[in-house]
Formats: structure tokens, sequence, C-alpha cells
């Protein structure tokens, strides 16, 4: 099965070696996305809930550049500097899915890149 990247000027550029995603067969897997604004490339903001919604933002436009939504996630994984944000996260997280809920992991980290407060990845899967 091959396997093409997906790209998207609407998300952060990769700021290393990895794409935003790699979509294989029907299965596409999402790079983390942390709180950077695509046009500027800087931190949105200081504060958690816009850092959260950033994230969301720049997932939905590597989901739509793919062919999908972010209903069509099926596994996230959330992580977060300070698990105290948990119920923030699940608020915000209701305003982009639709039942079903993907799968889902929250793990507390020490450290993010440039800073985050949170990064977001995951595996979407498109309807055939």
């Amino acid at each position: 099965m091959s396997k093409s990247v997906i790209h998207t000027e609407r998300a952060p550029q990769a700021i290393g070696t990895y794409s935003q995603a790699v979509k294989s067969g029907t299965t596409v897997y999402l790079s983390g996305q942390i709180p950077l604004v695509p046009e500027t490339m800087e931190m949105v903001s200081e504060d958690f809930e816009a850092q959260a919604r950033q994230v969301f933002e720049n997932l939905k436009a590597v989901c739509e550049a793919a062919g999908g939504t972010t209903n069509d996630l099926v596994k996230v994984n959330i992580f977060l500097i300070d698990l105290g944000h948990f119920a923030q996260v699940n608020e915000i997280m209701s305003q982009y899915f639709k039942k079903p809920y993907p799968a889902r992991a929250a793990i507390g980290v020490s450290q993010l890149p440039k800073g985050a407060q949170i990064e977001i990845d995951g595996i979407m899967e498109l309807p055939e």
C-alpha cells in the first residue's frame, strides 16, 4: 500500500523531520499539533483555552486537507503539561466532535515543544 503526505497552509508547517499527516490507504496519521498560528508560526497566546482552541483548529485543518473532518478521527492523544485543564479540554473538544467520540488518551507531560501547554495527535479513518 502506498503512502502520501498530507500538507496544508492552514496548519503550522512542520518544524522538524516529519509531515503534518501521512495517508496510507484510508487511514491518516496526524502528527502532533501545538498551538501555533499557521500564518506566523508563533504561539497563539499564553492562555490555556486559546491554546487548546488553536490546536483543535490546526487538527481540523489537517483533517480537511486529508479529505475528512475531525469526526473521522478514531483515536486522539492529548498531551498536557497540567492535567488540571482536563475539564476545559473536554468542553472545547465537545465543540469539534459529535458522537460517537474517538478513543482518547490524556497524558500529563513535563514539557512540550516551544513551551506549549497542549499538543494533540490522532489517527483518522476516511470514509470509503
